[in-house]
């Protein structure tokens, strides 16, 4: 017994209509699909933040893996001032841009959650 399968064949996309549709949606993302500078500001601010943090919460981790020094031990007082250091090398290394890329993902996905357009019901049982 012969059993030939017929695939079929892939719909005929051709390769301009793929392009347009890239730069469309590429067009989308860069304007901020029409939101204010003050918004675009917003989200690169809040980027920026939470990627601090995320390095902060790193750099207090990797500390406490350290054994501290008996001979420089400052006390409590040194662990406040430790950590406030800590939390401006996070904040100074993510504003220069030497980042990890996580506030420039984040950046992008609240511009494109708030460049949604709300389109409301249409109420069809009328």
């Amino acid at each position: 017994m012969d059993v030939k399968l017929t695939i079929p064949a892939a719909p005929d996309v051709s390769e301009s209509m793929a392009n347009k549709a890239r730069m469309l949606q590429r067009r989308t993302i860069d304007n901020g699909a029409g939101l204010t500078d003050k918004q675009l500001q917003q989200a690169k601010k809040i980027g920026q933040d939470f990627e601090a943090l995320f390095v902060g919460m790193m750099l207090k981790s990797m500390r406490e893996t350290v054994v501290k020094d008996k001979l420089t031990d400052g006390g409590h007082g040194e662990e406040m001032y430790r950590s406030m250091l800590d939390q401006e090398y996070a904040a100074a290394s993510v504003k220069r841009g030497g980042s990890l890329g996580i506030a420039k993902i984040i950046e992008k996905d609240i511009i494109r959650q708030e460049g949604r357009k709300y389109v409301p019901a249409v109420d069809t049982k009328e």
